[in-house]
């Protein structure tokens, strides 16, 4: 009986351990307008949360291939602004974003995303210039060029992130450090400042949290 008593007692222990732990697991927030639709659900209607998404999108990457919101289905990502000749924080976010790079670069479900608000300047072999000088190769990161319309309205309306021009600032251009994390699902789950190592090294961990929300394993 005592050693039943036992058992039991220990059975308990592990459970509540197994459902303490669960209900620890973290869980990034959701950026971004929310909306609700309402839905059948095994035959009764619920209410349901719509939240924004990252829209479509084509521009063209340093390899000089097409790049549109579809090569991006089905990973986690990480995406920010940015131009070659930029004097200012632009070479400390991607010191910062090497961190990042260095980290995820083999992790198959995983992409960074670089958008420059100066495509005359940046063509697409510039921008291989540039990576191959920060020592970015293969698929995981990619520096993005296309017109410079689509790619300020992208970022001032989707990502949120603050971009233009200013002829009274070194360089030409005013842009935010942000590090924007997108989920799977095309939605926006984190900020991040990309001169901060600190909010960097949030990011990294974040990173890690948001792939294993999504049950992806994240190769060694």
């Amino acid at each position: 009986m005592k050693q039943l008593t036992g058992l039991l007692f220990i059975t308990l222990i592990l459970f509540s351990a197994c459902k303490f732990n669960a209900a620890e697991t973290p869980k990034l927030p959701i950026y971004g307008n929310r909306d609700t639709v309402s839905k059948m659900v095994n035959g009764k209607m619920v209410v349901d949360s719509v939240y924004a998404t990252i829209p479509d999108f084509k521009f063209v990457n340093q390899y000089g291939d097409s790049i549109t919101s579809k090569s991006l289905n089905g990973y986690v990502y990480v995406a920010d602004f940015f131009f070659t000749t930029c004097p200012s924080i632009c070479p400390v976010m991607h010191r910062n974003m090497l961190k990042v790079y260095a980290d995820y670069k083999n992790v198959s479900d995983f992409k960074i995303i670089s958008h420059t608000i100066d495509p005359k300047h940046d063509s697409v072999p510039v921008l291989k210039k540039y990576a191959d000088k920060m020592g970015i190769s293969g698929q995981t990161w990619w520096l993005l060029q296309g017109k410079k319309e689509d790619t300020y309205q992208l970022g001032e309306k989707s990502y949120l992130v603050a971009v233009k021009e200013d002829s009274g600032t070194p360089g030409g251009y005013v842009h935010q450090g942000w590090f924007v994390l997108v989920d799977k699902q095309k939605r926006v789950r984190g900020y991040y400042d990309g001169t901060d190592e600190k909010q960097v090294d949030k990011l990294r961990a974040d990173i890690k949290t948001l792939l294993a929300e999504t049950n992806t394993t994240i190769a060694q």
